[in-house]
């Protein structure tokens, strides 16, 4: 089956049979490994990419579902909220083994993207789902909030 998809503002004629999920096409028909293979459940969120803006869990999002959506991944984001995001987690130093940080960030700067002001509370429900084995949780929560007063100061 031929899935026309477009990737980090890139189309793409992906020929991979319909239940093939997003990510091993992101990985290994495009070469994209900046997006991680975690749990291959959506429960540990190493996988997420954006659709339209919003994280989605591309272990177990079929390329059928995502037929003329824009996807971005690690390696496509350039909102300003990323960026912010991106800088906040390297001067707070937030990756220990770093495995987790692209789903991470992607998550992160959704939740930027949407709400610049978000309260602990919504970092703790956008975060929800997104695992690190380091336990850098404390650090992710202040990376996003140095990057939340960023983006508001301008």
């Amino acid at each position: 089956m031929s899935v026309s998809v477009n990737i980090n503002g890139q189309d793409f004629e992906l020929d991979v049979p319909a239940d093939t999920p997003l990510l091993w096409a992101i990985r290994d028909n495009l070469n994209l490994t900046g997006t991680k293979f975690g749990c291959g459940l959506a429960q540990c969120g190493a996988c997420t990419v954006h659709m339209g803006g919003q994280p989605i869990r591309s272990c177990v999002t079929p390329v059928s579902a995502v037929a003329g959506q824009k996807i971005t991944t690690i390696e496509g984001i350039e909102s300003k909220a990323s960026k912010a995001i991106q800088a906040a987690w390297e001067e707070i130093q937030v990756p220990q083994c770093g495995y987790c940080q692209s789903g991470q960030i992607m998550a992160a700067s959704a939740l930027l993207a949407s709400n610049p002001s978000p309260s602990d509370a919504d970092i703790d429900a956008a975060m929800n789902g997104n695992i690190c084995r380091c336990a850098t949780y404390v650090r992710i929560r202040e990376a996003i909030k140095q990057a939340a007063t960023e983006l508001r100061q301008g």
